[in-house]
Parts: C-alpha cells; sequence; structure tokens
C-alpha cells in the first residue's frame, strides 16, 4: 500500500492504494486539514476619488478586444458601447456603466484581457 496526500479545490485528503491486482473497489478519502494559503498579493491602492479615471470600466470575462468605439476626452452616457470584446466566439458589448467623460483607454485592439483587467476609465 502506498499513502498520498491529494489536494482538490483547497482540500487536502489522505489516499492510501493497494498495489497489485485491485478489487475495483473505491477507497474512501479522509480529509486532512489544509494548510492556509498565502494571501494574494496586495495591489497597488486606488487612486483618489477625484483622480484621473475614478470609475473604472473592468473586462466580465477573459477574451479579445475587437474594437475600441470611444477616444480619450469623449462624452459618454450610461449604456453607451465603449468596447467590444470576443469572448468564446461571441462579441460581447462593453457600456459604460455611468454618464462621464473617458479619462483613459487601458487596451488596444487585438489585445488578450483577462477577467477584471480595467478596459478604461471614466470621469
Amino acid at each position: 500500500m502506498k499513502n498520498y496526500t491529494i489536494t482538490v479545490n483547497g482540500v487536502a485528503y489522505e489516499v492510501t492504494v493497494e498495489e497489485g491486482a485491485g478489487t475495483g473497489a473505491p477507497v474512501a478519502a479522509a480529509p486532512k486539514a489544509a494548510a492556509p494559503k498565502a494571501a494574494a498579493p496586495v495591489k497597488a491602492a486606488a487612486p483618489a476619488a477625484g483622480a484621473a479615471g475614478a470609475n473604472k470600466i473592468k473586462a466580465p470575462m477573459p477574451g479579445k478586444i475587437l474594437a475600441v468605439k470611444v477616444n480619450v476626452g469623449d462624452a459618454v452616457k450610461k449604456g453607451q458601447v465603449i468596447m467590444i470584446l470576443e469572448a468564446m466566439k461571441m462579441e460581447n458589448e462593453i457600456v459604460a456603466d455611468v454618464d462621464g467623460k473617458v479619462a483613459s483607454i487601458d487596451v488596444q485592439v487585438g489585445a488578450s484581457v483577462e477577467a477584471d483587467d480595467v478596459l478604461a476609465s471614466l470621469n
């Protein structure tokens, strides 16, 4: 018999495996207290509320930027399309969540983004 520790979704399990011809019957796994994970690194502090781009528009999912529909300095209304994000072969409209002025466009056409990456910011 061999003992292994397997971690699934942060929970460690102690598993015993018999060598040789098995009976096909599963072996029960007993949960073991997992060591606490290290905390995620802390990001830099966000700019003050009055700073440029106080309202961040973030990617809702990983994908690729197909088009940017606005320029820095443009006035936008809530619900207006800011850019197009392709994800899972579908084009998703990224819209302004508030009325404001475009303070920055933080991605370029063709860029790959991850979920929660900042795409643009509004004042």
